[in-house]
């Protein structure tokens, strides 16, 4: 059976948890890690608070290839993300000078220069490293297997880009979608049985509402893209066959 590599993502917010903010870096995450064939496991999102940061952190490293966290990262007070994985990892918060170059030179010209609040970006965890961030200035960081990303999620988009291909990881995972006009209560049995005659597949079931008519998606996934397809065409004709309305896929 081939590896199976993990993460998991702590999305770290009070304005998340409150619904000031709507949460988007999780689908952006979990895209973004098959591609480079690992697999989201779980994502917990937690408060600005220092204990739960290295309560979610400390439970997750061990179990998960790797762990990625969005937020916390920026000038204010309230960033305390690199003082968290930094008493996560039992470690002290230094000021990296690279990331202090590099935003020297980010800010140099601008109102302000790189104040005391801006050089606040350039700490980390002793020990860590920089992760590029083409966007803002201001790098993430990895520390061990702790990837720390910002929180706005075109800034995260532009740190996960700079880590393109230097994680290690299995198969990407393919997915084919089906989409019916049938009530899930009429396939479940069918589509047991179809995941059942494909091994190396799972079949999930995604309700909707429209056009006026209900109907469901259904989501064939493996890391073999011919099983994939496969499995899907199989769906499709028997549903067809039990005179169900295939209206894609």
């Amino acid at each position: 059976m081939n590896r199976v590599w993990t993460a998991a993502l702590v999305v770290i917010g009070d304005e998340i948890l409150s619904g000031r903010t709507e949460e988007k870096n999780i689908a952006q995450v979990a895209n973004w890690l098959n591609r480079q064939g690992v697999r989201l496991a779980e994502a917990r999102v937690v408060p600005d608070v220092l204990e739960a940061i290295v309560d979610a952190v400390n439970a997750l490293r061990p179990v998960h290839d790797y762990v990625f966290t969005t937020g916390g990262i920026g000038p204010t007070h309230d960033d305390i993300t690199v003082d968290s994985i930094a008493a996560a990892f039992g470690v002290p918060v230094v000021v990296h000078p690279q990331a202090r170059l590099v935003l020297e030179d980010y800010y140099r010209g601008r109102p302000g220069g790189l104040t005391e609040a801006r050089l606040r970006m350039a700490r980390v965890p002793e020990g860590a490293e920089l992760i590029p961030n083409p966007t803002s200035g201001a790098p993430g960081v990895r520390m061990g297997n702790v990837y720390i990303l910002a929180g706005v999620p075109n800034i995260a988009r532009s740190m996960l880009e700079g880590l393109e291909g230097k994680l290690e990881g299995g198969s990407p995972i393919v997915s084919v979608t089906v989409r019916a006009h049938v009530a899930e209560s009429d396939v479940a049995l069918l589509l047991k049985e179809v995941q059942d005659e494909h091994p190396g597949v799972s079949i999930g079931s995604y309700p909707f509402y429209g056009g006026g008519k209900f109907g469901a998606d259904f989501v064939v996934r493996s890391e073999d893209a011919d099983l994939a397809e496969g499995c899907a065409r199989v769906l499709r004709d028997r549903l067809k066959a039990a005179d169900f309305e295939v209206v894609s896929g």
